[in-house]
Formats: structure tokens, C-alpha cells, sequence
């Protein structure tokens, strides 16, 4: 069975036209991009020469900065709609990226242990088994590689910041993105990663000021965090 869920795939593929629109639903995934590229470069010493995959990459956001960064990049998602626009952009900026149509479960199992970092971003929360798609992360990451997961922690505060605050109050996301239930702790994370032969690295949270519109990495996990995992060696 395929880990998606064809409502989810629908949604985000009828906005896939505007991926790169820093102005458009996507525009949070713009804003926190810098963030999110630096502390995968801190975390695994830097991106230059290494073999990177992002795992439910959509339009290319951060995998084209990834190659930007000297990473050979590979990106998989399952809209292909998503993927044309990766695709198109990738034209016009000259990033030399694979894309591929496929799920992190059908590339674990061809081509295993290939990648010294793999990147699975604000995904977990949009698949119907997201432990099915950590160990397909676990599998994809060489010995001793790194593993980058971000989303939404599941409480009262996440709902209310994340799901109300930014749905339907700043409108930083369109309604219906998030579902309440799909939401993922942080020790669930872990015991994910534990299972699939992950042990914990680091774990921080990223916060949002609707004064200033600006987002920062800090100790805070309670909404929105990025946890890094190392593969057994």
C-alpha cells in the first residue's frame, strides 16, 4: 500500500503552480528556508560533496538551495504535479537536481544506504504512517549518516498556534493544511527514529513573531521543531 493520502496529494497539487511565489500560501516555506538550510549545514558539517535526498521535496524550495549549498541532491514526492514545477524552475535557475516520482519506501528499497543526509520537511503530519516513512528515511541514510525531520508537536498550545493562529488567524497557511490528529510529539518522533535504527542527535524548536513576521530556531519545541537523527554505524 502506498503511504499517501491521495486528499493530501489533491491539495497541495492544485497549488503547486505557486511553490515559487514567496508571496503565495507558500511564502512560510520561504521565510524559514534560510533557517532550515543552515542548521542541516551545521549539523552535518556543511552540505558541499555530499549525497543529500529530500523526501517529500514539492517544488524544490529547500532542495534547490541544498545543491545551491554543493550537495549532490536528489528530491522524490509523489505529486508529479508538485514535480513539474520543481522541474520547470530548475530550468530557469540552472540547480543541477534529480527529481524523481517516488515514495521514500520504494527508494529505501532500491537503493539503500546511499545518502550521508536525508531531509524530510513539514511531511510526517501529511502521511497516513509517518514510523513507515521514518524507516524508509532510516534505510535511505548511510551508516553514520544523518536524518533531518521537521513538524508540528501535537498539544493544546500547537493547535492553537499552529492550526488556529496560523490558519485561520494571520492566514499564514491555507485552512484545512493541518489535521489536529496528525500532529507528532517530539518522543514519538524519537521512538520512530529508535525503532528504525536512528539515535537522537538534536532537537530544537522554531518559533514564529507575528510582530516583527520573522521566525527563529531556539530551545522552544511545543509548535513547530526539526529533529536530527544519526543512523547506527
Amino acid at each position: 500500500m502506498l503511504n499517501a493520502d491521495p486528499a493530501e496529494l489533491a491539495k497541495f497539487g492544485a497549488l503547486a503552480h505557486r511553490w515559487w511565489d514567496p508571496g503565495s500560501d507558500f511564502k512560510p516555506l520561504h521565510d524559514i528556508n534560510p533557517l532550515r538550510l543552515d542548521y542541516i549545514e551545521q549539523r552535518c558539517g556543511g552540505l558541499a560533496g555530499k549525497r543529500t535526498l529530500d523526501v517529500g521535496c514539492g517544488g524544490g524550495i529547500l532542495t534547490e538551495a541544498m545543491a545551491r549549498a554543493g550537495a549532490a541532491v536528489t528530491g522524490i514526492d509523489l505529486s508529479d504535479k508538485a514535480l513539474a514545477v520543481a522541474r520547470l524552475h530548475q530550468l530557469e535557475s540552472g540547480v543541477d537536481v534529480d527529481y524523481r516520482l517516488s515514495a521514500a519506501e520504494a527508494l529505501a528499497a532500491e537503493a539503500p544506504a546511499s545518502f550521508d543526509v536525508v531531509t524530510c520537511m513539514e511531511l510526517l503530519e501529511h502521511v497516513p504512517n509517518p514510523a513507515s516513512t521514518v524507516t524508509a528515511c532510516a534505510k535511505l541514510a548511510r551508516p553514520g549518516g544523518l536524518a533531518v525531520f521537521s513538524t508540528i508537536n501535537r498539544n493544546p498550545k500547537a493547535y492553537l498556534f499552529a492550526v488556529i493562529g496560523g490558519e485561520y488567524i494571520l492566514r499564514l497557511l491555507p485552512r484545512g493544511t493541518h489535521d489536529y490528529a496528525r500532529l507528532i510529539k517530539p518522543s514519538e518522533l524519537a521512538a520512530f527514529g529508535r525503532g528504525a535504527g536512528l539515535e537522537p542527535d538534536d532537537l530544537v524548536g522554531m518559533t514564529y513573531n507575528p510582530l516583527a513576521r520573522t521566525y527563529r530556531l531556539e530551545a522552544d519545541t511545543s509548535v513547530n521543531y526539526i529533529a536530527t537523527f544519526r543512523r547506527d554505524a
